[in-house]
């Protein structure tokens, strides 16, 4: 996105938000019916979005200003969203205490009555399409399972309400709910036939049916669809000899007929950028901007804004509105330390939790060459004159090797010099997948063996003290997270004024990663790493991953694609840079 976009966008939301707050009295008497009469729950969240628009995303706010635009210029209808909301919470859905039914929640209360509230002039429902785009675990499947069982029971005669989804199982997700709902309603099975990927009505008076189908399904003709749900619409691909968008294409055209036909598209974002759902988000956003025209369609999109933080538990709360509700409060921030382990947890957190279109550049930032040419003869040992030194350490606990980094400037020569010590527990090496390369690693004097089957924080504790005898240690930087009994050692030996909790998130090591790669690049290079391979094996694992603030950070590729003794270097890097002498 150019800067000249996000100019476009913040100062798009700017003004919605002051368009929803100019009239903000006159809301509860003008738009009482809908916001008071129907369900409290709908003005909740109209009000929450407008009192608190640093908490919800432009096309929130966009959603909200078109539904008072919508109330304007249709008829609302109470009495259909009411009928839905009882119907609702009546079904009892899977959950962790096993089958219960639930409230609304004031987000869902919206979209719902989105879709069921407006009505034409002919008394028909308006809408026609629906776009939830909402990050996993929002509930989708309890939405999507509800509206079909709806539809089965209370829409046309003959309803046909089919679940379309790219895979089998994927489809077989939201159906398999569908089924334990008809159960449920007709333990006996008198009223509806359930099979494996069908249910029929038996009812005389309807012959309504709710169907499971797939992107690959060979047989589709004689479809007469009322309603289509499209989960994980996002994941579909246009590949060479076929369209993603077939099988909503095909349901979609046999929806001619109906009276109140309703197409609903609820998906997660994913790496597909140039799939079928991505074209068609684009333009749903142009609907929501007023680019477009189209009052047949609701949308309700929750993606971060153009200046929010990945790591920003407040953008996390943007995206995902049922968080503490069906999601555990401390989930986003378990996922988000995961997430930095690797390009791949990183892609996914991204694009099912922020709910992000990205895609994984596998590139290595530095070749195995170019990384093997940044060794040279410095050892840490050896060093004259007590120079200034920066300290950073990365521990493991039992799993694999723990990296020390120490990072000092010559003034003499120009350039940076970095020793890194490597640790592993010894009794953790049998069967270990790098057993064979980390016994040959330590034969060689490359890696130091712990004793036991974890990390001993003590003889590197030891191995800090020892060198602070050859330099000054200027700053200790560390993980706040993972470093509670070294830190402790090294307090009680005088370190506590040194000690530097360095944080892990992107912002933090923009400006040393930047550094490092002018300092590397330059001919000859400005940094030399001590002589041990190790180092050549971190940086050359490594994969340069950019944020949405365009802050620029290291990550590995799999689990043991080992990057510490990279990122112990780059932390001392941005110790230096930010010390105050």
């Amino acid at each position: 996105m150019t800067e000249e976009e996000k100019v476009r966008l913040r100062s798009l939301k700017a003004d919605t938000a002051a368009w929803l707050q100019r009239d903000r009295d006159a809301y509860p008497t003008r738009y009482r019916c809908a916001l008071v009469e129907t369900d409290r729950r709908i003005g909740d969240y109209v009000y929450g979005v407008i009192d608190n628009p640093e908490r919800h995303n432009l096309y929130e706010l966009l959603a909200v200003k078109r539904f008072f635009r919508m109330l304007d210029r249709y008829k609302w209808s109470p009495k259909r969203v009411k009928h839905f909301f009882r119907f609702y919470q009546a079904l009892r859905f899977s959950g962790i205490n096993g089958r219960t039914r639930y409230k609304l929640t004031p987000v869902q209360a919206f979209q719902f009555a989105n879709i069921f509230g407006f009505v034409k002039p002919d008394g028909r429902r308006l809408i026609r399409s629906v776009y939830l785009f909402v990050p996993r675990k929002f509930s989708k499947t309890t939405s999507s399972a509800a509206l079909a069982v709806y539809d089965m029971l209370f829409g046309d005669n003959n309803a046909q309400a089919y679940v379309g989804a790219n895979s089998y199982d994927q489809a077989k997700i939201c159906f398999d709910e569908i089924r334990a709902i008809m159960f449920d309603l007709d333990a006996g099975g008198r009223h509806f036939r359930v099979n494996r990927e069908k249910i029929t009505f038996l009812d005389r008076g309807r012959d309504s049916l709710i169907q499971c189908l797939t992107a690959n399904a060979k047989t589709k003709d004689g479809l007469f669809a009322s309603l289509v749900i499209m989960d994980e619409y996002a994941q579909a691909r246009n590949t060479a000899g076929k369209n993603g968008a077939d099988l909503k294409n095909v349901l979609t055209t046999s929806m001619g007929p109906r009276r109140e036909p309703l197409v609903i598209v609820i998906t997660t974002a994913s790496e597909v950028v140039d799939g079928p759902f991505k074209g068609e988000l684009d333009g749903v956003m142009a609907v929501l901007r007023g680019e477009k025209s189209n009052d047949t369609m609701f949308a309700s999109i929750f993606m971060p804004d153009v200046d929010d933080d990945e790591g920003d538990p407040a953008t996390w709360a943007k995206v995902q509105p049922h968080l503490g509700i069906t999601v555990q409060p401390d989930y986003y921030e378990r996922e988000y330390e995961n997430a930095q382990l690797s390009a791949e947890n990183m892609l996914a957190f991204r694009t099912k939790l922020l709910n992000i279109f990205c895609v994984s550049d596998e590139k290595t930032w530095f070749t195995y060459e170019k990384a093997n040419d940044l060794l040279g003869k410095f050892d840490i040992d050896n060093v004259a004159g007590h120079p200034d030194c920066a300290v950073a350490f990365d521990l493991s606990i039992h799993d694999d090797f723990s990296a020390v980094s120490y990072t000092i400037y010559s003034t003499e020569s120009k350039k940076f010099y970095c020793h890194t010590d490597y640790y592993f527990p010894e009794g953790a090496l049998k069967g270990h997948p790098n057993e064979q390369l980390y016994r040959s690693w330590h034969a060689k004097g490359y890696l130091q063996f712990c004793k036991g089957q974890k990390i001993d924080v003590a003889q590197i504790a030891e191995d800090i003290l020892r060198r602070s005898k050859k330099v000054n240690i200027i700053r200790i930087g560390y993980d706040k997270y993972k470093a509670q009994d070294l830190t402790s050692i090294l307090s009680s030996v005088g370190a506590r004024n040194v000690l530097t909790p360095y944080s892990q998130t992107y912002g933090s090591f923009n400006l040393p990663v930047e550094s490092f790669e002018m300092l590397a690049w330059n001919d000859p290079p400005k940094i030399v790493f001590n002589d041990n391979p190790i180092n050549t094996f971190c940086l050359s694992n490594c994969v340069l991953d950019t944020d949405n603030l365009e802050n620029k950070k290291p990550l590995k590729l799999s689990q043991y694609r080992k990057i510490d003794g990279t990122i112990t270097m780059l932390m001392t890097l941005g110790l230096m840079y930010t010390y105050e002498r």
